[in-house]
C-alpha cells in the first residue's frame, strides 16, 4: 500500500497590528525620504507641482549655439498622488532625486525601526502575550493578536 503524503498543519492566518505599526513606519520613513511627506499627505496633499522652467545661459560667450539649458522647478517641495497623476515625468525625477539625496538617512532610520521593534518585541513578550490572552483575543477573535 503507498504511503500517504504528509501535509503540513498551519495555524490560522492572523492580523497582527504590532507587524502592520512596523511596516507603516517603514512606509512612513520611504514615503517622506521620497516625496518630502508623510504617507497621509502624499494621498491627500494638493496638486501644486507646477510647469518646468527652462532658463537659457546663452551670454553672448562661446561659439553662437545658443547656450545650454538649466532647468528649474517651481511649485512644491512635497510631491502628492495629485503631481504624480498630472505631471507624471516632473514628479517622478523629483522623487528619484530626493531618493537618492535621502538614501542614507532613510537606510539608517529603517535600521533603528528594525533593530527598535526587535528589541522592543523581546523585552515586552509576556506583556503583549499579556494583553492578547486577556484582552485582544476576547473581544476581537482569535484572527487579530497584537
Amino acid at each position: 500500500m503507498a504511503r500517504r503524503k504528509k501535509s503540513r498543519r498551519r495555524g490560522p492566518k492572523t492580523f497582527r497590528i504590532l507587524n502592520a505599526l512596523e511596516s507603516l513606519t517603514y512606509a512612513e520613513i520611504i514615503a517622506r525620504g521620497t516625496t518630502g511627506g508623510g504617507v497621509w499627505s502624499f494621498v491627500t496633499g494638493a496638486t501644486d507641482l507646477a510647469p518646468m522652467k527652462t532658463m537659457s545661459l546663452d551670454m553672448g560667450i562661446g561659439n553662437g549655439s545658443g547656450g545650454d539649458a538649466l532647468t528649474s522647478w517651481d511649485g512644491t517641495a512635497q510631491i502628492s498622488l495629485g503631481d504624480l497623476m498630472t505631471q507624471p515625468g516632473q514628479a517622478i525625477q523629483e522623487m528619484a532625486g530626493n531618493f537618492q539625496s535621502n538614501l542614507i538617512p532613510m537606510a539608517a532610520s529603517a535600521f533603528g525601526v528594525s533593530v527598535g521593534f526587535k528589541i522592543g518585541r523581546r523585552l515586552l513578550r509576556k506583556p503583549i502575550a499579556n494583553i492578547n490572552r486577556n484582552l485582544v483575543v476576547p473581544a476581537l477573535g482569535r484572527g487579530i493578536a497584537l
